[in-house]
């Protein structure tokens, strides 16, 4: 009896998988593997077949297609774990002399983090004005970046500071040093006690497909984050772009804590 499509498409991207995980001769990480219709003619499959199953490996984060070039064994095995939670604690963003939070996840992995740094003085987009407090006509420093692990490009991300936090600072140079943006806001006297992030899943944008070398039919993570101090002052927005074939998300945080009773000593 013919085999149906999902069990064979199962079966042929468990045995890559395997080959995969198991680093097998010509499946390293980054090591390119057969082009669609080389795959489709080597098993003796359907074309649609063989994208399917490479679909599914690239979904799991194991391999990565690049347009003109082909696909290759992700040079990450797996994805880049974003905690929410800890990754702008300080001990965390600055660890080992790191310039932020991306810095040190890509560090963790063994890898070299960079970025390609845009600095402006522009006026931002109305939604990320009104998250700033300041006027749409108002001009923010921005700083548009393009990050790389190695040197794949795993993320794309556009911050937004006030004028009269960010001009003339520290903020407008390439290397905002140890701990990144988020620490020398703190030097400046605007330290961020409190995060809001919101995350939707949607197609890139040309030029997102483009920056991060994926196809348009493939999907990112935006997530809009925002840095408040003390008072609620809003002195940070920025807007992440990813790619969910190489980013897992992740958040924590308490719920319903028993309230601590204090005893009277006798």
């Amino acid at each position: 009896m013919e085999e149906t499509k999902g069990p064979k498409i199962q079966r042929l991207a468990a045995d890559l998988r395997d080959k995969i995980r198991s680093g097998a001769k010509g499946y390293g990480p980054g090591e390119p593997l057969l082009k669609v219709r080389e795959f489709q003619e080597s098993e003796g499959i359907a074309y649609q077949t063989a994208r399917d199953v490479y679909r599914v490996l690239e979904d799991e984060g194991l391999i990565i297609s690049r347009r003109g070039e082909g696909t290759f064994v992700s040079p990450i095995l797996g994805k880049i774990h974003r905690d929410g939670t800890g990754r702008y604690i300080k001990a965390a963003r600055e660890e080992d002399g790191a310039r932020g939070a991306f810095a040190a996840e890509i560090a963790r992995l063994g890898m070299t983090p960079s970025a390609s740094t845009e600095i402006s003085r522009a006026r931002p987009p109305k939604q990320v004005a009104k998250a700033l407090g300041i006027h749409h006509s108002a001009k923010a420093l921005i700083r548009a970046r393009v990050m790389r692990a190695d040197t794949t490009v795993v993320q794309v991300a556009t911050s937004y500071f006030p004028g009269d936090v960010a001009f003339g600072t520290q903020l407008e140079q390439q290397d905002t040093g140890d701990g990144g943006s988020k620490s020398r806001l703190a030097d400046l006297g605007y330290q961020q006690t409190r995060i809001r992030e919101s995350v939707d899943v949607r197609p890139p944008t040309k030029e997102e497909a483009d920056a991060l070398d994926i196809a348009a039919d493939r999907l990112v993570y935006e997530i809009t984050h925002i840095g408040l101090t003390e008072s609620g002052r809003a002195v940070e927005v920025c807007v992440h772009v990813m790619p969910i074939t190489l980013w897992s998300l992740s958040y924590e945080w308490p719920i319903d804590q028993p309230a601590v009773r204090e005893e009277n000593s006798q």
